[in-house]
Protein backbone atom coordinates (compact mmCIF):
# COMPACT_ATOMS: atom_id res chain seq x y z
CA UNK A 1 0.00 0.00 0.00
CA UNK A 2 2.95 2.61 1.16
CA UNK A 3 6.23 2.58 -0.80
CA UNK A 4 7.40 4.15 2.59
CA UNK A 5 7.68 2.92 5.50
CA UNK A 6 8.05 4.91 9.07
CA UNK A 7 9.14 3.45 12.02
CA UNK A 8 9.78 5.27 15.56
CA UNK A 9 12.46 3.97 17.97
CA UNK A 10 12.35 4.57 21.74
CA UNK A 11 14.75 3.67 24.40
CA UNK A 12 13.41 0.89 26.66
CA UNK A 13 14.64 2.33 30.20
CA UNK A 14 12.34 5.36 30.20
CA UNK A 15 9.88 6.52 32.23
CA UNK A 16 6.55 6.15 30.39
CA UNK A 17 5.91 10.08 30.07
CA UNK A 18 9.71 10.37 28.57
CA UNK A 19 8.63 7.82 25.75
CA UNK A 20 5.34 9.54 25.11
CA UNK A 21 7.16 13.30 24.85
CA UNK A 22 10.08 11.52 22.94
CA UNK A 23 7.18 10.07 20.38
CA UNK A 24 5.39 12.86 19.86
CA UNK A 25 8.22 15.24 19.03
CA UNK A 26 9.77 12.28 16.78
CA UNK A 27 6.32 11.63 14.66
CA UNK A 28 6.84 15.72 14.59
CA UNK A 29 10.05 15.79 12.87
CA UNK A 30 9.00 13.14 10.36
CA UNK A 31 5.55 15.07 9.52
CA UNK A 32 8.27 17.93 9.22
CA UNK A 33 10.97 16.81 7.02
CA UNK A 34 8.12 14.71 4.65
CA UNK A 35 4.96 17.26 4.71
CA UNK A 36 3.37 15.02 1.73
CA UNK A 37 2.85 12.50 4.19
CA UNK A 38 0.05 14.59 5.78
CA UNK A 39 -3.49 13.50 5.05
CA UNK A 40 -6.65 15.92 4.37
CA UNK A 41 -8.40 17.57 7.29
CA UNK A 42 -10.71 15.48 9.09
CA UNK A 43 -14.41 16.90 8.73
CA UNK A 44 -16.92 15.27 11.27
CA UNK A 45 -21.19 14.80 10.67
CA UNK A 46 -21.97 18.41 10.94
CA UNK A 47 -19.36 19.62 8.77
CA UNK A 48 -17.12 20.91 11.03
CA UNK A 49 -13.42 20.55 10.41
CA UNK A 50 -10.40 19.44 12.08
CA UNK A 51 -6.96 18.99 11.82
CA UNK A 52 -5.12 16.46 9.43
CA UNK A 53 -2.97 13.96 10.76
CA UNK A 54 -0.30 11.62 8.48
CA UNK A 55 -1.83 9.44 5.85
CA UNK A 56 0.41 6.31 6.54
CA UNK A 57 1.09 4.23 10.03
CA UNK A 58 3.96 5.12 12.21
CA UNK A 59 5.32 1.95 13.87
CA UNK A 60 6.56 2.39 17.15
CA UNK A 61 9.03 0.05 18.14
CA UNK A 62 11.71 -0.41 21.49
CA UNK A 63 15.07 -0.61 21.65
CA UNK A 64 18.51 -0.21 23.98
CA UNK A 65 21.04 2.50 23.71
CA UNK A 66 23.02 -0.22 21.84
CA UNK A 67 20.33 -1.12 19.59
CA UNK A 68 19.67 2.61 18.87
CA UNK A 69 23.13 3.06 17.95
CA UNK A 70 23.30 0.17 15.39
CA UNK A 71 20.10 1.11 13.62
CA UNK A 72 21.58 5.00 13.62
CA UNK A 73 24.57 3.86 11.95
CA UNK A 74 22.63 1.54 9.29
CA UNK A 75 20.21 4.52 9.01
CA UNK A 76 22.46 6.89 7.66
CA UNK A 77 24.81 4.00 5.58
CA UNK A 78 21.43 3.98 3.62
CA UNK A 79 20.89 7.65 3.39
CA UNK A 80 17.52 7.64 5.21
CA UNK A 81 15.45 10.17 6.92
CA UNK A 82 16.56 10.40 10.56
CA UNK A 83 15.22 12.22 13.02
CA UNK A 84 17.59 11.67 16.49
CA UNK A 85 16.33 12.74 20.10
CA UNK A 86 19.19 12.25 22.24
CA UNK A 87 18.77 12.64 26.69
CA UNK A 88 20.62 15.49 26.80
CA UNK A 89 17.02 17.46 25.18
CA UNK A 90 15.27 16.09 27.83
CA UNK A 91 16.99 19.03 30.28
CA UNK A 92 16.39 21.79 27.63
CA UNK A 93 13.44 24.10 27.18
CA UNK A 94 13.30 25.21 23.88
CA UNK A 95 14.25 24.11 20.45
CA UNK A 96 17.56 25.94 19.51
CA UNK A 97 19.18 24.72 23.00
CA UNK A 98 18.02 21.09 21.42
CA UNK A 99 19.65 22.06 18.87
CA UNK A 100 22.80 23.13 20.66
CA UNK A 101 22.97 19.88 23.28
CA UNK A 102 22.71 17.59 20.06
CA UNK A 103 25.62 19.70 18.07
CA UNK A 104 27.81 19.16 21.77
CA UNK A 105 26.68 15.15 21.59
CA UNK A 106 29.55 12.69 20.69
CA UNK A 107 28.63 12.51 16.50
CA UNK A 108 29.91 8.68 16.47
CA UNK A 109 28.22 7.62 19.92
CA UNK A 110 25.20 9.77 20.34
CA UNK A 111 23.47 9.34 23.45
CA UNK A 112 20.01 8.58 21.91
CA UNK A 113 16.74 7.68 24.07
CA UNK A 114 14.44 7.79 20.27
CA UNK A 115 15.06 8.18 16.78
CA UNK A 116 12.56 8.49 13.78
CA UNK A 117 13.09 6.99 10.62
CA UNK A 118 11.26 7.26 7.14
CA UNK A 119 12.75 5.82 3.69
CA UNK A 120 11.78 3.36 1.50
CA UNK A 121 10.06 0.33 2.72
CA UNK A 122 12.85 -2.18 1.88
CA UNK A 123 15.10 -0.08 3.13
CA UNK A 124 13.77 0.61 6.31
CA UNK A 125 12.69 -2.61 7.18
CA UNK A 126 16.78 -3.86 6.83
CA UNK A 127 17.81 -0.60 9.33
CA UNK A 128 15.52 -2.07 12.13
CA UNK A 129 15.91 -6.02 11.89
CA UNK A 130 15.63 -7.34 15.29
CA UNK A 131 13.86 -4.52 16.75
CA UNK A 132 10.91 -5.20 18.71
CA UNK A 133 7.57 -3.68 18.50
CA UNK A 134 6.93 -1.58 21.57
CA UNK A 135 4.60 -3.37 24.08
Amino acid sequence: MFDSKIALIVRDDLAAWQRLNVVAFLASGITASAPDILGKPYIDALGRQYGNMAGQPMLVFASDLDGLQKTHRKGLERELTLIPYVEAMFSTGHDEANRAVFLAEDAENLNLVGMALLGPKKQVDKVIKGLKLHP
